[in-house]
């Protein structure tokens, strides 16, 4: 293979940091090429609360840079895609017996000052004997006060990045297993499994990031050869879905008796999402599943406060993930620190850049930090871009959203309102790259069940790598909460027989 088909950088991990990576590094010029053994997203950058936020609670904790770091890029991630990131009011309910209501305004006096707010609103406080808020709680609470956050569509985040990143010349790879990596002279020689048919790719590369998440030490371990490696800590959060608590637009923080605390969010029109956990976790994280004593958890933190209990039968739909943190030694799992970590191995050949911990609120910022350590090594090419940039679909003002529906109803008439809402909430402005030349619902091909149709499936599977069944209805698009398990089934075998198809295509 000659010099100019060495890489300069190669990504493990298509999660949220190392899309983030892949996009930064494409837009500054360098040539980029990522692996991900199995879907975008697939693992901790789906299983997130879906809050871009401070972190209001790290504060007990000292966390004050990641703080700070995490409530200034808010406003930015919302300009950036406005479509699938906005702003959210928390209402969280002041209970006596647990942290002191003068902590509660030390905390959010810091949220509102620390953080460069410019297009949020200021933290207030409610009366609880009259605010709308206190309708759907049990009659406890004379007060609560009210901050601002940020929603986010964590899976769409990260295939947005991808896509972007693709756009700016990245080669993204599913399915394509890292086996083995080995320096070779100034570069490394990687070995990549494609998982679809077993075959056998050999990639060089000048520099590698390790962006596997949970699998970051797995990947040191098996596919480096760097044994007894131990770096993450494997922290388990779950979280329930159960249909709609509250017809409340704001969202809840709860505060438990043992110090946690849960959320309890407006979730997809009609659902409330509850969560999460903290635990440590030992095993596979292929194979996390939220556990009995967790959904009991959360079911009994969320009855505390909500007038009608939260009931085990009437969960929809759970998921769990595994974070992986940074190990420094803390003693409880939602104590240990929530900042990311670089560290660079250059061992006298090709530098290998490791990614321990971070969050889905600072992933720009950490990609940012990553190219200061990559240009280090391999030379400097453009300048930080990202913070003035959008991202596919999201070329709209922050507050544009309703204007972009109405746009789109206004090119489509025949799309049903809702539709076109969920359409905007996922693609933004490329809603009308999925539509194309169609002028009734019958031109959007198969209905596959509610409201997804042949024609976004076909948009999934060509510009957003989506292969299965799950990649559609619970990362893409999660109309998973309104498919029979039959309707997902055809929709898993239509899509099995199009990549036959396009395979033999190609072929």
């Amino acid at each position: 293979m000659d010099q100019a088909a060495i890489h300069d950088i190669f990504i493990v991990g298509g999660g949220i940091n190392g899309c983030g990576i892949a996009r930064d590094a494409a837009g500054r010029g360098y040539s980029v090429y990522l692996a991900e053994m199995n879907d975008l997203a697939s693992g901790t950058s789906s299983g997130s609360t879906k809050l871009i936020h401070g972190g209001l609670r790290y504060l007990e904790y000292y966390e004050f840079r990641l703080v700070r770091e995490s409530l200034m890029e808010r406003e930015v991630l919302w300009r950036m895609a406005p479509h699938i990131i906005w702003p959210m009011r928390f209402v969280l309910p002041y209970a006596d017996g647990l942290r002191p209501a003068w902590l509660l305004r030390l905390g959010l006096f810091l949220y509102d000052h620390i953080g460069g707010r410019k297009l949020l609103p200021a933290t207030k406080t409610l009366n609880m004997r009259s605010d709308a808020s206190s309708k759907p709680l049990k009659p406890l609470f004379a007060k609560a006060f009210e901050y601002p956050d940020g929603w986010v569509n964590d899976a769409r985040l990260v295939v947005l990045n991808a896509r972007d990143a693709a756009d700016r010349g990245a080669v993204i790879r599913t399915r394509a297993k890292v086996v083995s990596a080995r320096r070779d002279g100034d570069h490394w020689l990687i070995e990549v499994e494609d998982l679809h048919n077993g075959g056998i790719e050999q990639v060089r590369s000048r520099l590698i990031v390790n962006a596997a998440g949970p699998w970051v030490d797995h990947v040191l371990a098996t596919a480096v050869g760097q044994n007894d490696v131990h770096n993450v800590r494997l922290v388990q959060g779950s979280h329930i879905v159960v249909p709609r608590k509250f017809d409340d637009l704001r969202a809840y923080f709860f505060q438990n008796r043992d110090g946690r605390i849960i959320f309890a969010i407006p979730y997809e029109e009609d659902f409330t999402l509850i969560g999460t956990t903290d635990q440590d976790y030992q095993a596979d994280p292929r194979d996390v599943a939220i556990s009995d004593a967790e959904i009991d958890y959360l079911c009994d933190a969320a009855s505390e406060y909500f007038a009608k209990p939260v009931r085990k039968d009437e969960i929809v739909w759970t998921y769990s993930a595994v974070r992986p943190l940074y190990d420094d030694g803390a003693s409880k799992a939602q104590e240990a620190t929530r900042d990311y970590v670089l560290k660079v191995d250059s061992q006298g050949g090709a530098p290998l850049v490791n990614i321990f911990g971070g969050k889905i609120t600072t992933y720009r910022r950490l990609a940012e930090a990553t190219l200061e350590k990559i240009e280090d090594v391999l030379g400097p090419r453009g300048k930080p871009w990202t913070s003035g940039a959008t991202l596919p679909g999201g070329d709209f003002a922050p507050d544009g959203y309703e204007t972009e529906v109405a746009r789109l109803k206004g090119s489509y008439p025949f799309l049903d309102l809702t539709l076109a809402h969920r359409l905007v909430r996922l693609y933004g402005s490329k809603a009308r790259v999925l539509l194309g030349l169609a002028k009734s619902e019958a031109d959007l091909g198969r209905r596959f069940g509610a409201d997804l149709y042949e024609a976004e499936v076909r948009y999934l599977m060509v510009h957003e790598w989506a292969a299965t069944a799950d990649d559609v209805l619970w990362r893409r698009t999660k109309r998973g909460l309104r498919l029979s398990g039959e309707e997902a089934a055809a929709l898993d075998e239509y899509m099995t027989a199009e990549r036959v198809n396009h395979s033999a295509a190609a072929e």
